[in-house]
């Protein structure tokens, strides 16, 4: 059986009523300063005492109680309101994301259709630019299912032990060809053996959508490193790039979904532009810290924990 959290409404009114009645016993048994140890009540202004203090804290708790179901409304209203623009916002930002790529290929599919006699050459180019929009597109999609899990359901993401050394090497092998057509350098520092409980698919997306980032964003011939070292509440990691960073205004809003810093730019790079919500999120869901700053002589350095 599930126990339900008590509200902030609940909690205040238990505190409250809690102190009261501690003062209202404290204050009719021990009322005079030289009784030290508790005694019958002899007199009958005691009782009347008694009943006057049972009397104002049945009172307090009625209105107490009204108080806190009025607040409890208030604040469930207010994270209502707050989530149904939130909700708002991101379907006008998936919709505008999604507007793009789908008119990008319409385009390129219509011009096909109706010119049978295009060249070989030109048909190929087209194909080719449906193909990568195709494929920007089921980025978009795959990242906002991504979320959607964490934000849905996170309890029901399966765990497991996960040998980070050999998951971040992987992607430092698959993320070869655009390393080299940028020449850029990744310095993988980590130690062996780092492995850690949790969901095998997130922690790829952290470390596989930094890598993205800093390959995309960093400047041709930049290097990008990443280091470990273990303390004794787990993991403290640093993904960090020598490149040319942003200005500083933007790192407080560099987790948002669908924030950009340069938005053509972005998109011309492919970038669905929810990479880093989806680090976020999943360093959060597993426990750990995140923070982003800017690098001594440039770039960017992400400082993450993983329990």
């Amino acid at each position: 059986m599930i126990m339900k959290r008590p509200s902030e409404g609940h909690k205040m009114f238990i505190s409250v009523m809690v102190v009261f009645a501690v003062y209202a016993v404290i204050f009719i048994i021990f009322e005079d300063y030289d009784r030290h140890f508790i005694e019958p009540f002899e007199e009958a202004s005691d009782w009347h005492l008694l009943l006057f203090s049972v009397v104002v804290m049945a009172g307090l708790a009625w209105l107490l109680h009204g108080y806190a179901r009025r607040m409890d409304e208030r604040i469930s209203r207010e994270q209502q309101e707050k989530e149904n623009r939130m909700r708002r916002e991101l379907t006008q930002n998936i919709a505008h994301e999604l507007k793009t790529p789908v008119a990008s290929i319409l385009g390129y599919t219509d011009t096909i259709l109706n010119a049978p006699d295009m060249d070989a050459d030109t048909q190929r180019r087209f194909i080719e630019r449906t193909n990568a929009q195709a494929q920007r597109l089921t980025a978009l999609l795959r990242d906002i299912s991504t979320l959607n899990k964490i934000d849905s359901a996170p309890d029901l993401l399966a765990r497991e032990r996960v040998d980070l050394s050999v998951m971040v090497a992987d992607i430092v092998q698959e993320s070869e060809q655009a390393l080299a057509s940028r020449k850029m350098t990744f310095k993988n520092c980590l130690p062996t053996d780092i492995c850690i409980q949790g969901n095998w698919q997130l922690l790829y997306s952290i470390f596989h959508n930094l890598t993205d980032n800093a390959i995309n964003y960093a400047g041709m011939g930049t290097t990008i490193e990443l280091t470990a070292e273990h303390e004794a509440d787990g993991w403290h990691f640093t993904f960090s790039d020598n490149g040319a960073g942003i200005a500083a205004e933007h790192l407080p809003r560099l987790f948002e979904r669908f924030y950009r810093v340069d938005k053509g730019r972005s998109r011309d790079m492919g970038g669905t532009g929810l990479g880093l919500a989806i680090v976020k999120n999943a360093v959060l869901l597993h426990g750990g810290t995140i923070a982003v700053q800017q690098a001594e002589g440039g770039g960017l350095q992400f400082l993450f924990t993983l329990p």
